[in-house]
């Protein structure tokens, strides 16, 4: 999911090709105050350009409860799949967010529930209600640590090991959930050494994050190959559930593959990964 400056034309008009998954249009961060309300007017042209790769549109909104309410006015839109939440810090801060979308979707004609939610935790005061947040409303799509801002909030370097912690807590509320978890442990402001990033990224992938925010285009290919299944794991993950079916048509509730056993968690693991790459390879 790539950060795009709402109000920064070039960057709209070429962010469709990047190969992002979902072009993330920012009202917060990226935009000063003084160009908000044109960035916010420029919503709904913005999405329509970054959408033309195929790339769903995100937008995040502010957190202040006054601009908050007027980025809602437009980000509710037929184009719009996401908002992105940010300092989310309590399931009643979503759920009163996700009755205002209620309002808007009736009121735009939309169907009730299109617009999903990202929820983005940049403080250590939310970090003991990820459970409650990750299960604060049926819209939420996925929760993700701000690692920056996280990291700042607990006096911190946004460093592999400074962030396991909480992007496990993160992995843990988000599954239980049975929503996507984000992040990775690491900075989103390194980009420059690639292969660092790599690495990050192979790490956060085995830690059961799916997916991440980039700032930079050299993040992207990165992203979208780590966390893809490789054609040897494509091809591991088959031949576990080939032999596992074997086993149960024969008796057995377990089996032995390439020297070790298998048993349900790791066909489950197996059949999530063939999901997974289904879904990717469906989206061209």
């Amino acid at each position: 999911m790539l950060f795009v400056p709402a109000n920064v034309d070039r960057f709209v008009k070429k962010a469709h090709e990047r190969d992002a998954d979902a072009i993330i249009l920012d009202l917060e961060d990226s935009v000063p105050l003084a160009e908000k309300a044109t960035a916010r007017l420029r919503i709904g042209s913005a999405a329509q350009l970054v959408a033309r790769g195929g790339a769903d549109v995100i937008v995040r909104i502010n957190s202040s409860l006054r601009l908050a309410a007027a980025d809602l006015e437009t980000a509710v839109d037929a184009r719009v799949a996401a908002i992105c939440i940010p300092k989310v810090s309590s399931a009643e801060q979503l759920q009163w967010i996700s009755e205002a979308i209620d309002q808007l979707e009736i009121e735009k004609q939309l169907p009730l529930g299109h617009t999903r939610l990202i929820a983005l935790v940049e403080s250590v005061a939310a970090l003991p209600k990820l459970v409650e947040i990750a299960s604060s409303t049926s819209r939420l799509a996925g929760l993700i640590i701000g690692s920056e801002d996280f990291s700042a909030s607990a006096g911190m370097e946004p460093t592999a090991d400074g962030l396991l912690y909480p992007n496990q807590q993160v992995v843990f509320a988000a599954r239980g959930a049975g929503i996507a978890p984000l992040g990775f442990i690491g900075s989103i402001a390194e980009y420059s050494d690639k292969e660092a990033f790599r690495q990050t990224i192979r790490r956060s992938q085995q830690l059961g994050l799916v997916g991440g925010f980039c700032i930079h285009p050299d993040q992207v290919k990165i992203m979208n190959e780590e966390f893809s299944p490789s054609q040897e794991d494509v091809e591991n993950a088959l031949g576990i559930v080939a032999v596992f079916q074997q086993a149960i048509e024969q008796g057995f509730g377990a089996a032995e593959y390439k020297g070790k056993m298998i048993d349900a968690p790791v066909v489950a693991r197996a059949r999530e990964l063939l999901a997974l790459n289904k879904k990717i390879q469906s989206r061209g």
